[in-house]
């Protein structure tokens, strides 16, 4: 008997508020044409005030749990690739946890900036395969805008906020 992960179910989540190439060469030297020759990026989307990283996780996380037809209280591990928490302490991925209503299991942050979302799937991916987990949420969000210097035209162009993705694994057996 083998047991692998699969992808059952994806979220995502975007901030209402975009900010557009235009509005940035408004505020900083640079031109939509300068950032999208570079970056191919046209627009970003930008938390609301008081907008958290943990509330663009947990919408991420409620239509991947509903994607996936899996409630909240069957999800065993909960992880949360950010490099922007809430709070530096308790781990912002507590926060999802508790307000999914998860009631088993564990959740923690993963911090490993661009790769951090990778890292947790793969920590997700070993957990299950070690039939240390049997459903683990895997969630990368970020609130870039709050830690961003918005003068500096060699960063602010390229970073946003959100969930772009959320994938929700669930173990299978495959017997050989």
């Amino acid at each position: 008997m083998r047991i692998r992960s699969e992808i059952v179910g994806c979220g995502s989540y975007l901030p209402e508020r975009v900010v557009t190439n235009a509005e940035l060469s408004a505020k900083i030297d640079t031109t939509d044409e300068w950032i999208v020759s570079r970056t191919g990026i046209r627009q970003r989307h930008l938390a609301a005030d008081g907008e958290l990283t943990s509330d663009l996780a947990l919408k991420a996380a409620e239509r991947a749990l509903e994607n996936a037809a899996i409630p909240a209280a069957e999800v065993d591990m909960l992880i949360l690739a950010t490099t922007t928490p809430d709070n530096t302490f308790p781990a912002t991925a507590t926060k999802v946890q508790n307000r999914l209503g998860m009631v088993n299991g564990a959740a923690f942050d993963v911090q490993a900036v661009c790769s951090g979302f990778v890292y947790a799937t793969n920590v997700a991916d070993n957990f299950i395969r070690l039939g240390q987990a049997e459903n683990v949420l895997v969630i990368g969000a970020e609130t870039f805008s709050r830690i961003l210097d918005w003068n500096d035209r060699s960063t602010c162009v390229l970073f946003g906020d959100g969930v772009v993705f959320s994938p929700l694994a669930e173990f299978l057996e495959l017997h050989a």
